[in-house]
């Protein structure tokens, strides 16, 4: 369970980076932000790294299905847009491929 926790973790650290980064070339707002979005995405890096896997690839293979999950409640808190039925499906079809990968017997 423990590396469920540093993909969400990661994930949170990912999604606020690129987010700041959108906020300022989307939204035209400060420059300053590109500040905390690099330490943010230093911090996933950094965080990715601590995750129990043989394979960086398989790692992130993993973590794609897990990110989607977490994006989709990052649209939802974050810029108060819901879901549709079409992004619940898909993200449970990447989930679902992310727990394969995750629990297959090796």
């Amino acid at each position: 369970m423990g590396n469920i926790f540093y993909f969400i973790l990661a994930a949170f650290f990912e999604i606020s980076g690129c987010y700041l980064f959108w906020l300022y070339f989307k939204s035209e707002k400060s420059i300053l932000l590109l500040i905390p979005a690099v330490l943010s995405l230093m911090a996933f890096a950094f965080i990715l790294t601590k995750i129990d896997a043989a394979s960086a690839g398989r790692t992130y293979a993993i973590y794609g299905g897990i990110y989607i999950i977490c994006s989709l409640v990052w649209m939802y808190k974050v810029e108060s847009f819901s879901p549709d039925l079409w992004d619940f499906i898909g993200a449970g079809i990447c989930l679902l491929g992310a727990m394969v990968i995750l629990f297959a017997p090796r």
